[in-house]
């Protein structure tokens, strides 16, 4: 991508504008999340409710996350993301406007059309890079991006206490607004060959599915990442229920995992090319379920305490910054002509699972349950992240494959 002339849609995008699409993605999910409680007291509704807005999005996410890579497979990168981004600003407008929680839950399951962004981002990569080349710029577009979610939710607590809740959402839309100037003038399409129809497409899909290394990966990142998604749909309940912080220091506590997230991601845009896919993800996964480890333990013996467990969260973070560019890489590296496919679909599995544990965590935590349920389910979804690449790593032996 030396060649890349700034807002020049003759040549690939920059990195700049694949991380603006990327981190807008991931400010979407996380910029609020200290305002949950608030939003909840100002709805009439129970938190449960609203904490939906999490699980419900994520689920929604896996859901057009299949969707977007095949049509962006079908039709071109450019077209979808357009598209997406203009459907993004709508529902963010609604968000703002919503006057009860069904509203607000509407507007925001309609705000997860912006996983175009993470997926495409990757896909543009995979469509101009190959191999440990693509998972070093993926590494660097998270790198980048991985500023938006240790911010997010240190901003997103100080503009609730400032102006309310739907300054959050107030400020989804206008940045929602910038990106999507910045993709119309800096990305034309990358897609070098796209199929002839989606039935074509299909055929192909046995090939994808029926890879046990494509699984790995997949599930690698789903379990690795499920720690941190769980952390998402607990953590603020956890922070104000549990510890009887406010919105600001919530936010502060998520910066920390955020941070480990950042340092994993600019290791892996150092190192992935040198060490090699399979160890980053092992290295990774190894953090993540470490880490959580530690904290049940220290939880069990009656621990309990709101530096102690915010802390700790460095590792998930890290983990994953470690991990996820690397086992994204090695899922695309499986069939290279349905890059965007692959990247939907092991996205949707990731965000999917995501979906699943941050609703169980909703579920089970309560007054009295202190935080034990939640680190109980992050490190069972860590421990099960290392058992996936272990596989991988065995499939690749077996095939003679060095990675």
């Amino acid at each position: 991508m030396s060649d890349t002339r700034f807002l020049d849609r003759q040549t690939p995008p920059h990195l700049l504008t694949l991380t603006a699409l990327a981190g807008l993605s991931a400010l979407s999910t996380n910029v609020f999340l200290p305002s949950l409680p608030g939003m909840a007291q100002d709805f009439g509704a129970p938190y449960a409710v609203l904490q939906l807005s999490v699980a419900l999005y994520l689920g929604l996410s896996a859901v057009l996350q299949v969707l977007i890579g095949p049509i962006s497979d079908r039709f071109g990168r450019r077209r979808v993301l357009i598209g997406a981004l203009a459907l993004f600003l709508l529902a963010s407008l609604g968000t703002v406007l919503a006057r009860d929680a069904a509203t607000f839950l509407a507007c925001r399951m309609a705000q997860a059309v912006v996983a175009a962004g993470m997926v495409l981002s990757r896909a543009v990569i995979r469509d101009v890079t190959e191999g440990p080349e693509a998972a070093a710029r993926i590494a660097h577009v998270t790198l980048g991006m991985s500023l938006v979610p240790m911010i997010g939710p240190v901003l997103g607590g100080f503009l609730d206490q400032a102006f309310g809740w739907r300054a959050n959402f107030s400020l989804l839309f206008g940045l929602g607004l910038i990106v999507a100037a910045l993709v119309w003038a800096d990305l034309g399409e990358t897609l070098p060959k796209r199929p002839s129809s989606f039935s074509k497409q299909l055929r192909q899909y046995p090939a994808l599915l029926g890879s046990g290394r494509f699984w790995g990966y997949a599930l690698a990142a789903a379990f690795g990442s499920g720690a941190f998604f769980a952390y998402l749909g607990g953590g603020p309940f956890v922070g104000d229920q549990v510890f009887h912080l406010g919105a600001t220091e919530v936010g502060i506590g998520f910066a920390v995992s955020a941070a480990g997230y950042s340092l994993g991601n600019a290791l892996s845009g150092r190192f992935s090319t040198r060490i090699g896919l399979n160890r980053m993800v092992l290295w990774g996964t190894a953090v993540t379920a470490g880490g959580m480890g530690v904290l049940l333990l220290g939880t069990l013996a009656g621990l309990h305490d709101p530096v102690f467990f915010f802390a700790m969260m460095i590792s998930v973070g890290l983990g994953n910054g470690l991990a996820t560019p690397n086992a994204n890489a090695g899922m695309l590296s499986i069939e290279p002509a349905l890059a965007g496919t692959a990247s939907g679909l092991g996205g949707a599995i990731m965000i999917g699972g995501g979906a699943a544990l941050a609703a169980l965590a909703g579920a089970v935590l309560g007054p009295q349950t202190g935080e034990l349920p939640l680190v109980g389910i992050m490190f069972g979804s860590g421990l099960a992240s290392v058992f996936a690449i272990l596989w991988v790593i065995a499939l690749d032996r077996r095939a003679g494959i060095e990675r």
